[in-house]
């Protein structure tokens, strides 16, 4: 007989992307998601698919990977957007613990965070929140959930180039000095970008939580 694996914390992004069917470009849209999701699963070890044509999901074994995924696939998605139409997305973060792994397809899991992640999103659908995040435990989750609304609205606001500049400094975490090279922009542009990005404060919000779930049991 064989064990089933240990139940550990898992992180789950269910995401749909916003007015798709309004692009008049989808096939690029959909490519930019497709790349970005694979990427994003690339780098953090873990596993996602798109499903019903806008809808996604991601499961990723690192519950700290959590919001970096979600910005990074925010902002790969802004940062391609057509120029009369910003194109984004909504996702719903859920932290839990589950039996799922790594080499498991997202579709084959129903635990209860994947659950709660999908539950999530549908609410989301009714407002206008682009991004949310649910903890199992009810400790601290009304705090960080207004953290994280704050931080959706300053993703809001970013502009294709602000979008470009903190996709790039979240992937590389490299100097200005870099990154204004890699943009073949001077230093100083690259300083205003990131600031007009709300960059500093983006920044200390993931490493908190970074920090608040690796200390999590």
């Amino acid at each position: 007989m064989q064990n089933k694996p240990m139940a550990q914390r898992i992180a789950v992004l269910t995401g749909d992307l916003v007015d798709s069917r309004k692009a008049s470009d989808p096939k690029r849209l959909f490519q930019v998601l497709d790349t970005a999701l694979e990427a994003i699963c690339d780098r953090f070890g873990g596993q996602g698919e798109r499903y019903r044509g806008d809808g996604f999901q991601i499961a990723l074994p690192d519950p700290v990977a959590a919001l970096p995924a979600a910005v990074l696939l925010r902002a790969a998605l802004v940062r391609h957007s057509e120029e009369h139409q910003r194109w984004d997305a909504r996702i719903a973060v859920a932290i839990g613990e589950d039996r799922w792994q790594p080499e498991q397809r997202v579709t084959e899991a129903n635990g209860e965070v994947f659950v709660r992640s999908g539950q999530a999103l549908d609410a989301m659908s009714a407002g206008s929140s682009h991004l949310c995040l649910s903890l199992a435990e009810a400790s601290g989750n009304e705090c960080l959930a207004l953290l994280t609304r704050f931080v959706d609205d300053l993703i809001d606001g970013w502009s294709r180039y602000s979008a470009e500049t903190v996709y790039l400094s979240l992937w590389h975490e490299e100097s200005q000095q870099a990154l204004a090279k890699r943009l073949g922009i001077s230093q100083p542009s690259v300083h205003k970008r990131l600031r007009a990005a709300r960059w500093s404060l983006l920044d200390e919000y993931l490493r908190y939580l970074g920090q608040r779930f690796k200390d999590d049991p």
